[in-house]
């Protein structure tokens, strides 16, 4: 399974051009944190890249990412792809276990924000972003609600990074994709 299987999937279910890159952001978080840390970059990219794939048949937080898993067993994805998936919501039977797990998880919901960050700057780019203005935000609860400040807290708790050394990666991360989810200026 390479990215291009990947991408004929998400192009298949994800029509939202803000979900898409939505999608690369946490694929170029996952890639990063998989070089930093010794794993198959592909792999972990490629997670990344199908974890919302189903947002949009399966809007909700009950059915999404569970009903996705058989259209992606279908599609012969492996399985441990699939239990990392399902792992990145807070489902009770399915404990975020792996490095990778874990990961998905925590570059999820933070790369929302600091595209939401970005978005309000005038330079509208990740190139001038910096730490302290993902900071500044994160204060106000109503800037970018559906980043969840709570859960990407206890996120990153569980992968084991500082909240603002991740907030840090995400972006550098996120910058090598910047012209492809318009965020370079």
């Amino acid at each position: 399974m390479n990215r291009n299987d990947c991408l004929t999937i998400v192009n298949e279910y994800v029509k939202n051009e803000n979900l898409i890159h939505h999608m690369y952001s946490v694929e170029a978080a996952m890639r990063f944190y998989a070089k930093k840390y010794g794993y198959d970059e592909e792999e972990w990219g490629n997670v990344g890249l199908l974890h919302d794939f189903d947002w949009e048949i399966h809007p909700t937080l009950d059915l999404h990412p569970i009903a996705g898993a058989p259209i992606l067993r279908a599609r012969g994805i492996p399985e441990h792809w699939i239990r990392a998936i399902l792992s990145h919501a807070d489902l009770k039977d399915i404990p975020r276990e792996t490095h990778m797990e874990k990961a998905l998880y925590a570059c999820d919901e933070i790369t929302g924000l600091i595209t939401a960050v970005a978005l309000i700057r005038p330079s509208k780019s990740l190139f001038d972003l910096e730490v302290k203005s993902i900071k500044n935000k994160w204060k106000d609860k109503g800037f970018a609600a559906g980043a969840n400040r709570d859960e990407i807290a206890k996120a990153t708790a569980e992968f084991g990074i500082d909240l603002w050394e991740h907030t840090t990666n995400v972006i550098l991360a996120m910058r090598s994709i910047a012209s492809g989810i318009n965020l370079a200026g």
